[in-house]
């Protein structure tokens, strides 16, 4: 094997490695928005467990961050919490990067 091919197959094997350290980090960001968003809406306990992981599946309806919004400001909105767009976007990107030191902490 040349050493082009061992660099590439060491450029293929961190970027599996880096995508699935984001697909955690997405995905550990949605259940701390969910347990953020329940916080608000005054779920405790199982009840706010159960929300978050409601938050984490959301995220699979379609690619982006527009399906986990939509679920979080809906679910706010019929609990008369007030969130706007914006709160709840700086809160999902305020989670991203705690999500993030998270994983690599784990990784």
């Amino acid at each position: 094997m040349s050493t082009f091919d061992e660099r590439e197959k060491g450029f293929e094997r961190k970027f599996v490695h880096d995508s699935e350290l984001e697909f955690k980090a997405m995905a550990r960001r949605n259940k701390l928005l969910g347990l953020w968003a329940a916080e608000k809406m005054g779920l405790k306990g199982a009840d706010a467990d159960a929300y978050a992981k409601e938050v984490v599946k959301s995220d699979f309806q379609e690619a982006g961050d527009e399906d986990v919004l939509r679920k979080v400001k809906g679910d706010l909105d019929a609990r008369g919490v007030s969130q706007s767009d914006h709160q709840i976007r700086r809160e999902m990107d305020e989670l991203l990067v705690k999500a993030r030191d998270q994983v690599q902490k784990e990784g």
